[in-house]
């Protein structure tokens, strides 16, 4: 089966620093964009994937860390319109972060050890969820891209230059 995915945006695109709008309603096409964002997600593969990746301006994220423990694990993928931290823990957590927008790059990203989340799901629903561990760096991640915020926004300016020419070098490579 031929299955439809985005392309995903790579920086210094300027739609990955822009803040994209609320969602009015969850409706099919909504559904259908979460839908065809998380296949692409799979496919890169990564467990999480903002709108701005995808080119799209408006808050919606999708998200699945059951894959990274086991492979083979059934997919448990997470739907989120409109998320926004209600409450984070003073406790901090470090981790080696990466991004699909920013390949092949990783650095270490302190960033609440829980947060929770108030959202709404695929039909529409209101939701809320407490985060931990990797779901916790990995919401705070996608949040932060539907804000216009990349994880090299929280390095050095050395440090994220070093990363930003080093994704613009192997950029010019793949194009020759």
């Amino acid at each position: 089966m031929n299955k439809e995915i985005y392309d995903i945006i790579i920086v210094p695109d300027p739609v990955l620093k822009q803040k994209a709008q609320e969602v009015q309603t969850v409706d099919d096409a909504l559904r259908a964009q979460m839908d065809r964002m998380l296949e692409t997600m799979y496919d890169a593969p990564g467990i999480g994937l903002a709108a701005n990746q995808v080119n799209l301006l408006n808050r919606v994220l999708v998200m699945d860390f059951s894959q990274r423990e086991d492979e083979e694990a059934s997919r448990d993928p997470i739907y989120m319109v409109n998320p926004e931290i209600i409450w984070e823990s003073d406790e901090i957590s470090e981790m080696d972060e990466g991004c699909l927008s920013i390949p092949g790059q990783y650095a270490t990203v302190e960033r609440p050890a829980q947060v929770r989340v108030k959202y709404l799901d695929y039909d529409g629903k209101a939701q809320e969820g407490l985060f931990e561990g990797l779901g916790s760096h990995c919401v705070q991640h996608e949040i932060d891209h539907l804000n216009g915020v990349l994880f090299v926004d929280y390095l050095s300016s050395l440090k994220r230059n070093m990363i930003l020419k080093k994704v613009l070098k192997d950029q010019k490579l793949k194009a020759l």
